[in-house]
């Protein structure tokens, strides 16, 4: 009994920094309809200035605790507020979801821009001493770090259980999540009520960051997604809770810890169970809470009910261009490819070309987001781990069994295909946001667990993936082997691009719109589903294993979880909903990441997350991606001069042979009736 107290009662302060995190996603999601997933990056900024401010400042610890989660955090959620979120108070769930990913790349990006890189070792503790041992419980110590986050932990969240219970703005804040314009028509000031709930959970977030600092060895600025890995265990309490009762969410946050814990003492630290059972832990809890806990379902389905009064979204720029410019558009198209395979083959330098491989390869892996997201409406997170699954597998055929780097991709890309499928059937029955966590889930599963084994991901020494070989052609330079990656990039392309045209195309669209209408056609969800999330893993996979030819050697951190979500942040950012769109994400991205590399210095290199996660912030306004918005807006206008042009010659020399009068007047008008949802979009 002494030794089970000995592993249990430490694992209660330690579930206690679950529980702020816990408490933070529950108090968000009930005040504003937002599952915040960039509390973790909050409490790494709050935690990195407060000991900016204790170590190189030399403020004392109460006035750095004062000013870094009592006046910075709260000033932080009021500007997500005031410039972000209150311009989407009715967007889909999907849509706010996708705003707070690109907070969580775009938050923790700026610190080493103004802070530089340099690591921090051992950061301040708030409280008590963490090196001291205060009490006794069960003849278990308890040190001064551990009083401190449970003491603090309990007050806070018996304080915000009282306020949503017993005053009047809690409950005004649960008037505002269900119903927005309802809650205003009783009087309700609901953006001020969202501003406040917005300043609060920046609090907590805050608040949790600095009490993790004890817990914390060093703080690197370059990795500052470090605290977002404890967001897994918040995930379950919060999920556990079905995201409305901050009381069952701290009592798992507490089970958590004690759990894990237990987990943790009991089994050998060397033996197998220990490897796998401990890290997949948090994973299977809450994988299993997001399918099987039937509150969270309700989520979904509880929505505004004078929503339907939303305005369309705007259609795509091939819709509204004139067909005049369909040739020079085609004509350009082309000679740009010839031009640029020209110049990467030839005299292009060698530093450009590798960058270009590089985008060829993570376009295919964004095409698998154009089909997932694009295509069918539902939010994938774990795409790059689809992507590992099929690199890994290629460096494993080709180095155990001689497979060709090209047939090792293939089978990897079959390989990814089939754990889509095993994802899918896993989350068939969950959709929108439910589904993006559970794909999360996989993607921390992997990043964390997966790919750290040596017959998966290599170990530490990682996994050699040669350039192929096709009899007497060696494509071992960049320049040839970005032949190969264009190829497969354009047979990839037609693939989607059929997918996108067909009967299955058709059915995706269907589902996007409406899965219920969808489904009263006889449209089967279920098989839909598990097609498109096949075909995209598989995509992944395969343009995974061309992306770790290029860089010759991977491991684990190649195709971190980080990196799914930067991929859909620029897919996002660009246009989900077409091919052309994925194809600039790609190239984007690597050439973005080779110019800031080259010529911009080191403290602004993360600048470019940045740049793209302000595009995501911009999904809800404009879900077809802000490129594609912007093209839209330059093809109405073009249509317009010519519309007027053709009015000019018809003035003077009367209408062209075979084109009634009528026709162009109708053409002219149909302009500006195409133009208000943009204008209107754009100045939302």
């Amino acid at each position: 009994m002494s030794q089970f107290l000995s592993y249990a009662i430490p694992g209660i302060p330690y579930g206690c920094n679950f529980a702020l995190m816990a408490v933070g996603l529950v108090l968000t999601f009930r005040a504003t309809g937002v599952f915040n997933l960039a509390f973790g990056a909050q409490a790494f900024l709050a935690a990195y200035i407060f000991d900016v401010l204790v170590r190189s400042s030399h403020l004392p610890v109460g006035v750095a605790f004062i000013l870094s989660v009592l006046v910075m955090s709260p000033l932080i959620g009021l500007a997500l507020d005031r410039f972000l979120f209150r311009h989407i108070p009715t967007a889909s769930t999907t849509a706010k979801l996708v705003s707070s990913l690109g907070l969580l790349i775009a938050i923790p990006q700026t610190l080493p821009i103004f802070f530089g890189s340099g690591e921090r070792e051992n950061p301040p503790n708030l409280w008590l001493n963490p090196n001291h041992v205060y009490l006794h419980v069960f003849s278990t110590p308890i040190n001064g770090g551990e009083v401190t986050t449970t003491v603090i932990t309990v007050v806070v969240v018996a304080a915000v259980v009282a306020m949503f219970r017993w005053t009047a703005i809690g409950l005004q804040m649960r008037a505002v999540v269900e119903s927005r314009r309802m809650a205003q028509l009783e009087g309700i000031n609901a953006p001020r009520v969202a501003a406040g709930a917005w300043a609060l959970s920046s609090v907590l977030a805050g608040l949790a960051g600095v009490l993790l600092l004890p817990l914390t060895a060093s703080l690197n600025p370059e990795d500052p997604l470090q605290f977002t890995a404890l967001l897994v265990a918040g995930l379950t309490a919060a999920a556990v809770a079905s995201m409305r009762s901050i009381p069952i969410a701290l009592a798992t946050a507490i089970g958590l810890g004690v759990v894990e814990n237990l987990l943790s003492g009991y089994l050998p630290s060397g033996g197998i169970l220990a490897q796998t059972v401990v890290p997949a832990f948090p994973f299977v809890v809450l994988v299993g809470t997001l399918l099987l806990n039937p509150g969270l379902r309700r989520l979904e389905l509880s929505s505004d009910p004078l929503a339907a009064c939303d305005p369309p979204p705007a259609p795509p720029s091939v819709s509204i261009r004139d067909p005049r410019l369909a040739v020079p558009t085609r004509v350009g198209f082309w000679l740009l490819v010839v031009a640029f395979l020209a110049s990467s083959v030839t005299w292009a330098p060698i530093t450009y070309v590798t960058a270009f491989d590089e985008g060829l390869c993570v376009s295919i892996i964004c095409l698998s987001i154009t089909l997932i997201t694009g295509m069918s409406g539902q939010l994938s997170l774990c795409q790059a781990a689809f992507a590992g699954v099929g690199a890994f597998a290629a460096g494993q055929f080709a180095a155990h069994l001689g497979l060709s780097v090209l047939l090792g991709a293939v089978v990897g890309g079959l390989l990814a295909a089939v754990v889509g499928t095993i994802v899918a059937v896993v989350a068939i029955r969950v959709s929108g946001l439910l589904l993006a966590l559970v794909t999360l889930a996989f993607a921390l599963f992997a990043d964390q667990s997966l790919f750290q084994y040596s017959w998966t991901g290599g170990g530490l020494t990682g996994v050699t993936v040669p350039r192929p070989v096709l009899g007497p052609f060696n494509f071992g330079s960049d320049r040839s082997f970005l032949l190969v990656c264009f190829v497969a990039l354009v047979l990839c392309s037609i693939l989607v691009l059929l997918v996108q045209r067909g009967t299955m195309g058709r059915y995706l669209a269907a589902m996007r719109g409406s899965p219920t209408a969808a489904a009263s056609m006889g449209i089967s969800l279920r098989t839909s589903r598990l097609m498109v999330f096949a075909m995209s893993a598989g995509i992944a996979g395969f343009g995974g294993a061309l992306y770790a030819s290029v860089l010759n050697s991977v491991n684990a951190t190649s195709f971190e979880y980080v990196y799914s979500l930067v991929f859909v942040v620029v897919v996002i950012t660009t246009g989900s909903r077409t091919i052309e769109g994925a194809i600039q994400a790609g190239m984007a991205y690597s050439v973005f990441l080779l110019l800031l590399v080259l010529y911009v210095p080191a403290r602004f290199t993360g600048i470019e997350p940045i740049l793209f996660a302000f595009g995501a912030m911009t999904y809800a306004s404009h879900p077809e991606g802000i490129v594609e918005y912007q093209k839209s807006r330059w093809m109405v206008r073009v249509s317009k001069l010519f519309a007027r042009y053709d009015a000019r010659r018809a003035r003077r020399t009367g209408p062209p042979v075979g084109e009634s009068e009528g026709t162009l007047e109708g053409y002219a008008q149909a302009l500006p009736a195409v133009s208000v949802p943009l204008g209107k979009g754009f100045r939302g």
